[in-house]
């Protein structure tokens, strides 16, 4: 049986990447000053953060039901049966209309919907489970499955170098960011299965790179239960930020020199919530079938 895994730009996941692993991509749709966008097909990264720059009014929409439904009728036309792993529920409605669009007779047993709350790289990390699953023999129920019953598995924390796309995007008042402003506060916010929610506040970033490594640690040392990080991917994501990316993996290494992390960029559906210069570290559980060391 051949099993197909689809998911959508929200993953971080390139159409040249995306090739390279195997998978499809569903490109995500962006409001752009009225017009419509789609993620690494008409809107590059570098397109992207120009127009942030420019204050341009940028919106994320979750793709139509039509774009689903074409992606996954080309992609059973070589595949018997297809994993379809969307954005977090919580986050967007393009999961549940994709749960809703599977119900359709002709996907009967061929299309499974994963609801497993997951965004940017935790989301990727679920590609790269559910693909090894399949390598392991499992079917595509199965998949749905493993994956949902570990979509708890992962944290990430994100700081935020500006208050002013929060305030833009009415997440705070605009007198919650004058205040902030003026104070130089950089929050640190939190996505934990469905929610984006404020965890702390910095004053610099090397403080709020703190705030993130001691939530990770205790991350590690309670939920996840592998204090010696052998057990967990690590990622460090960004926006536009690369070159900081690269040195707090550094300092990440050093306290988890056992560690797999890997550096990626956040997700434009983030980005455009948090704007340019942000820093995110994120944890997420090895999916590690029939291994007696993996933490129970």
């Amino acid at each position: 049986m051949r099993i197909a895994v689809v998911t959508d730009s929200n993953s971080g996941i390139t159409q040249k990447q995306a090739k390279e692993m195997e998978v499809f991509v569903l490109p995500m749709p962006f409001m752009i000053d009225g017009e419509t966008y789609f993620e690494d097909i008409t809107l590059t990264q570098e397109d992207f953060y120009k127009r942030l720059g420019e204050d341009a009014d940028i919106s994320t929409s979750q793709p139509s039901p039509e774009s689903v439904m074409n992606l996954w009728d080309d992609v059973l036309k070589d595949y018997d049966q297809l994993v379809h792993i969307p954005m977090s529920s919580g986050l967007s409605g393009s999961c549940e209309t994709a749960m809703m669009l599977a119900e359709d007779e002709k996907y009967e047993g061929k299309v499974f919907v994963v609801n497993n709350q997951r965004i940017s790289v935790t989301q990727l990390q679920s590609v790269k489970d559910a693909k090894l699953l399949i390598s392991q023999g499992a079917d595509a129920a199965k998949v749905k499955k493993r994956l949902e019953e570990t979509k708890f598995d992962s944290s990430i924390f994100v700081t935020v170098d500006t208050l002013k796309y929060l305030k833009k995007g009415g997440r705070i008042t605009p007198a919650a960011a004058i205040l902030g402003t003026l104070l130089k506060i950089k929050p640190v916010l939190s996505i934990f299965g469905e929610k984006l929610d404020a965890y702390a506040k910095a004053r610099t970033m090397k403080q709020a790179k703190l705030i993130m490594m001691n939530a990770i640690r205790k991350e590690l040392e309670t939920r996840l239960r592998d204090p010696e990080c052998r057990h967990t991917h690590l990622a460090i994501a960004h926006t536009q930020n690369e070159e900081a990316a690269v040195e707090f993996m550094k300092e990440v290494q050093e306290t988890y020199p056992e560690a797999d992390i890997f550096i990626a960029p956040l997700s434009l559906s983030i980005s455009c919530h948090i704007g340019p210069g942000c820093l995110a570290l994120t944890a997420t559980r090895k999916m590690v079938e029939e291994d007696e060391n993996a933490p129970q």
